[in-house]
């Protein structure tokens, strides 16, 4: 690789640049200021606005940094910059924002502020992992980006040490983790013992114009699946996802159900689209390698994902835990708008994660708040929890409402998208099994609200009182969910934007 080919290349990584001095910043600052830890938000904070700015630059781009310059090798460079994975940036930047926000009103992170240095370092770790998963275009790239997110987050479900249950959901989430990586491991060195290449561009060129044992290749893809199946939760992947989620601190809790997950899609749809379509039809369908049946899996685990969500989450008494099988069943949601294999699938699952960002976050910012309050996470001490805190109560409701998919909130739109791709693509039983399960979520959510508002309680709550910041952090969050739900229309442009950038077709 030449000089030229390399300032390019690092051109196009700002972002990632940005978040690595910012992750070298934090920790020096943390070993000089350490009785006074108070500017080591402020540098977060501060590097995640510079990180946007890099990003919002690199809309409109299409290319491929730390390209080879050896025209004997098939390559297009390791690390794609493109719209689509700028949108999943944006969803990770976010999604940071907000959980900066909320550990500055969390107990739990409050009562570790000795270690406040490692816990932001961990999680511009994660980002950075992150980033890299998003615009990988190369097999090792995928693998070495995933480990990197989940070290970092491995550490940050056991950072808060008050209850057994916090290490506990670190050592389940790493030998979880270990497994679902040493078989994605095995499976890319399949594809690479297969094909001589973990390019995913020269992985297609390869495929079109060579054959490969279907069976053995068919394995391997099984396999990678596994691993990233691992990191969205979807079943039967999901084993760790309720221990994890229940023992971590509410903020990581947080972080992995939206930011975790949305590097995990991202990686799923690059993977597939990129090594896999080799062209889009007039309408936006997928013309697919005729190699493996992506379509028959994707619906399998997708069915599978939302309706052990939504049924497992019916006998949940730990609002954690019921928030857990609900990312779950999200999952599956989500899993249906790449189901569909075509560019209206994609853009449904984009719209579909910009809401559920807004509407997961905040319903876990509140439970949140009101654990810190009550000192409970259980379903039966919410009972009167509604004229107790008002505003707690209807943000709560509201975020339920947007979860479950009905109008007029965000939620609903979300929804309203990927059934619209499911019978754009004639998949109506899909789409009714969609529906029936979107039904039995309703019950759950509802359960919440009824120990909430109408469950007697025998003596008069206490009034919960908050305060203005966790106020305007929680209406942050709040007016998006409604305000979307009636006007989506630049969403929408925004993700249709995204998804015609996609690098490699």
């Amino acid at each position: 690789m030449n000089l030229s080919i390399l300032y390019d290349s690092l051109a196009l990584i700002k972002p990632e640049i940005a978040i690595s001095i910012a992750l070298i910043l934090l920790v020096l600052f943390d070993l000089i200021f350490h009785h006074d830890k108070r500017i080591i938000k402020y540098i977060a904070g501060i590097s995640v606005l510079v990180t946007f700015y890099f990003v919002y630059e690199q809309f409109g781009l299409r290319g491929f940094s730390f390209q080879t310059d050896n025209i004997d090798l098939i390559t297009n460079g390791m690390v794609a910059v493109d719209g689509f994975a700028s949108f999943f940036k944006v969803i990770i930047l976010l999604s940071t924002v907000f959980i900066i926000f909320f550990s500055n009103s969390s107990l739990e992170i409050q009562q570790s502020n000795d270690r406040i240095g490692e816990y932001y370092a961990l999680i511009f770790g994660m980002i950075l992992g992150m980033f890299f998963m998003v615009s990988a275009n190369d097999l090792i790239l995928i693998y070495l980006s995933l480990e990197l997110m989940s070290l970092s987050s491995y550490v940050l479900a056991g950072f808060v040490k008050i209850r057994d249950r916090n290490s506990e959901a670190s050592l389940k989430y790493i030998i979880y983790g270990s497994v679902s990586s040493g078989l994605m491991l095995f499976g890319i060195s399949l594809v690479f013992g297969l094909t001589g290449t973990t390019n995913l561009l020269a992985l297609k060129t390869f495929l079109l114009a060579s054959s490969v044992n279907p069976v053995v290749f068919g394995f391997a893809i099984i396999l990678i699946v596994a691993g990233i199946g691992y990191k969205i939760s979807s079943a039967p992947f999901h084993f760790w996802t309720p221990d994890v989620y229940e023992g971590a601190p509410i903020t990581i809790t947080a972080y992995l159900s939206v930011a975790s997950k949305a590097a995990g899609f991202a990686l799923l749809v690059r993977f597939i689209k990129v090594a896999f379509v080799y062209q889009t039809d007039s309408d936006g369908h997928w013309v697919m390698l005729q190699i493996f049946d992506w379509q028959t899996l994707i619906i399998i685990l997708s069915i599978l994902t939302m309706t052990l969500g939504n049924f497992a989450a019916l006998w949940q008494n730990n609002i954690k835990r019921l928030l857990a099988y609900s990312s779950i069943a999200h999952a599956g949601y989500l899993l249906l708008g790449l189901a569909v294999l075509s560019d209206q699938g994609v853009i449904a699952l984009l719209i579909y994660f910009f809401f559920y960002l807004l509407m997961n976050l905040g319903a876990f910012y509140v439970v949140m708040l009101i654990s810190d309050k009550i000192g409970s996470e259980d379903i039966h001490d919410y009972n009167g929890i509604g004229p107790a805190a008002p505003f707690l109560g209807v943000a709560l409701t509201i975020f339920l409402i947007s979860l479950t998919g009905l109008p007029p909130t965000a939620g609903f739109i979300g929804k309203l998208y990927i059934f619209i791709a499911l019978v754009d693509a004639k998949m109506i039983a899909v789409a009714i099994i969609a529906l029936l399960n979107t039904v039995v979520s309703l019950y759950y959510y509802v359960r919440v609200l009824k120990h909430m508002y109408l469950t007697k309680v025998e003596e008069q709550r206490a009034q919960v009182n908050i305060s203005a910041w966790n106020l305007i952090v929680a209406l942050l969050l709040l007016i998006p969910v409604l305000v979307f739900g009636v006007y989506f229309s630049p969403i929408v442009d925004f993700a249709q934007a995204c998804n015609s950038l996609l690098s490699g077709i």
